[in-house]
């Protein structure tokens, strides 16, 4: 392909590069900027190499050199999870580039990046495309669709992204590379980004404005609420009786955690978290209440059911923090949402102060304090006391009075409570433990729970893990899986081996899909297809455990690997796994008997619909019960 040496100004400067060289050298100088400071907008890139990126992105990271950083990763899904977790643990000010081949390997993109913009973060994808110029059509791992030539497999990549273009000639890269980074900087938009690039554009040489590879700073707004706004949230706020705060991402996002501390500390509102805001306050701050919702504290959905005014900051209000439409039952209750974004600051039918988290609080904190306002002495106590009794509650899920015992999964976590500080990191995303977690594990650092559960994707753990240690260097960094989360996607363990990441990985084997085992029985379906057992004669799969050894799976990858048989066993192990400097699983066999002790049930409901008509007796009693809870739902509008 021949391409015409011009540019919109025929004295200009001009570099002469291939589409994919310049890419890399213009991401190479792309920072963002906040509070004066600034950081690196894409600083690394992750690459599987195929025929549709080996000869273009792969030979552009070769000339960049350590201008622009590759890792090596193993699963194209398991890339983008690290590229997330480097972005979570950043702040969303620093993110990762994602290259892959044409085919699998840029549709094996596609869980990934919904992960990302369901979560509000930013990650670049660079998949490989087919000929722009068709000279043989169709090529490997081409999807035709007669009715239609101008569509690839990337287009999968489209509703998962954020903002997606397809680069068919080397000049367009230009409008598109200045889009992709608007869009990742943007703290609104932000997500996933994917520019699909064919094959042979990738590969074909332009004559470059020099100018479009000058540094670029990208500024992260924090924009200021609306005077209107502010002034409508302060009456809110003074006319309310039993306020209640519920943290959302979003205050780890705009990096709001000290400045909510001291609204809370002035005001007295007690403050419930959702998955994606657990830590917003250190778990021993006088006015948290806990995880919020389904799989929240028996104090903080106590007070939801009888606020008057729910402040949101930075949330979504998910399902799992509303209980499906049915925690708030307050007969008068109002909402007051504090978001970036006006979409998630009208839900509910709130009284929206659009601006950023961290801002918003420092603004209806100064209005709020120039007359002075907290709570009731009575509602403070009423909150304060209930905390108390759940700590009870939580140190009773710990405790590991027997060291010679199996250990619960509660007792997992009662152990690593014991280790840790607020240096280490913990990740985790889909099964049982997610809810544990919420209810029990008491955060002492912002960025020490990092629960995926805005996707609760299966699998995201070990390679977001990776991602959290090349942004957290020094720290521990545990990922924290059950036996079929393990067996979803382990193949950055060898990625960990091979960059000496001493990531601590932690498998609690209990023979299967634990969490949907249980919700299973509990909607009529028996628990059919949830245990890793062999079949027996009669057809079902209730006999013996799978033989699968997954600590020998981690050591054939090139993990050091710690059994534990028991408490006393697991807590050596764990304190070892911390200490060291190399990538480490303990492995631990967990206790599944209903007569040990667990952690507490849900505290509110989570809506899974049960057949409306059946004949096995358990779908029957399930389906009874559903329509009992389902009368309780209701919509604030």
């Amino acid at each position: 392909m021949t391409t015409p040496r011009r540019t919109s100004d025929a004295t200009a400067p001009t570099r002469r590069l291939t589409t994919a060289q310049a890419l890399i050298a213009f991401l190479a100088r792309q920072y963002t900027e906040r509070d004066g400071r600034r950081h690196r907008l894409i600083d690394a890139t992750w690459g599987i190499f195929g025929h549709g990126n080996v000869a273009g992105i792969g030979q552009a990271l070769v000339e960049s050199g350590p201008a622009m950083p590759y890792l090596q990763g193993r699963s194209e899904q398991a890339m983008v999870h690290a590229a997330v977790g480097y972005a979570r643990q950043s702040g969303r000010l620093s993110a990762h580039a994602v290259t892959t081949s044409i085919g699998p390997g840029a549709t094996n993109l596609v869980t990934g990046a919904a992960l990302a913009t369901v979560n509000h973060l930013p990650v670049l994808l660079l998949p490989g495309d087919t000929f722009a110029t068709r000279p043989a059509d169709p090529v490997l791992q081409q999807l035709e669709v007669p009715h239609a030539g101008d569509v690839s497999v990337n287009d999968c990549l489209r509703p998962v992204s954020r903002y997606f273009d397809r680069i068919t000639r080397p000049e367009a890269l230009i409008p598109a590379a200045l889009q992709a980074m608007r869009t990742l900087a943007d703290p609104a938009e932000t997500g996933a980004v994917t520019l699909a690039l064919p094959q042979d554009v990738q590969a074909e040489a332009y004559d470059w404005p020099a100018e479009f590879f000058a540094t670029r700073v990208w500024n992260v707004r924090r924009p200021a609420p609306d005077p209107y706004e502010l002034e409508q949230a302060v009456r809110a706020v003074r006319a309310a009786r039993r306020p209640l705060i519920v943290a959302g991402g979003g205050v780890h996002h705009s990096a709001a955690e000290e400045t909510l501390a001291a609204f809370a500390a002035a005001t007295r509102i007690p403050v419930a978290s959702t998955q994606a805001g657990k830590g917003s306050l250190r778990h021993d701050h006088p006015a948290d209440v806990g995880g919020i919702g389904h799989t929240g504290t028996a104090p903080a959905d106590a007070l939801a059911r009888e606020a008057d005014l729910v402040i949101g900051v930075g949330t979504r209000y998910t399902d799992f923090t509303t209980a499906s439409g049915t925690l708030f039952a307050g007969p008068a209750v109002r909402f007051l949402n504090l978001n970036i974004t006006g979409f998630d600051a009208h839900k509910l039918a709130a009284l929206p102060l659009v601006a950023d988290a961290r801002t918003a609080l420092q603004a209806l904190g100064e209005a709020l304090g120039a007359r002075g306002h907290h709570v009731d002495p009575v509602y403070e106590s009423e909150y304060t006391d209930a905390k108390d009794r759940w700590e009870r509650r939580v140190d009773a899920a710990y405790a590991t009075a027997d060291p010679d015992a199996c250990p619960t999964q509660a007792q997992v976590l009662g152990l690593l409570d014991e280790l840790v500080t607020e240096d280490d990191i913990l990740i985790n995303a889909a099964g049982s433990l997610p809810g544990d977690l919420h209810k029990l594990w008491r955060a002492r650092s912002p960025r020490q729970y990092h629960v995926e559960y805005g996707y609760s994707c299966m699998g995201y753990e070990i390679p977001a893990a990776l991602g959290v240690q090349l942004a957290a260097p020094g720290r521990p960094v545990w990922a924290l899986v059950g036996d079929g989360t393990y067996l979803m996607n382990p193949t950055e363990i060898v990625t960990a081996v091979q960059e000496r990441l001493p990531v601590k990985l932690v498998i609690l084997q209990n023979h299967g899909y634990a969490s949907i085992g249980g919700l299973s029985e509990s909607v009529g379906a028996e628990r059919l297809g949830t245990a890793y057992r062999h079949r027996t004669a009669e057809g079902a799969f209730d006999g013996p455990p799978l033989p699968v050894d997954l600590a020998a799976n981690a050591a054939s990858l090139g993990m050091r690997v710690l059994r534990a048989g028991t408490v006393g066993e697991l807590r050596a192990a764990l304190a070892e796994a911390r200490a060291a400097d190399r990538p480490t699983c303990v492995y631990v066999e967990t206790e599944t008997a209903d007569t040990v002790s667990g952690p507490p049930p849900a505290q509110a409901w989570w809506d899974v619909p049960v057949a409306e008509t059946a004949t096995r007796p358990s779908a029957v009693e399930a389906r009874k019960e559903y329509d009992r809870q389902i009368a309780a739902r209701r919509r604030h509008l």
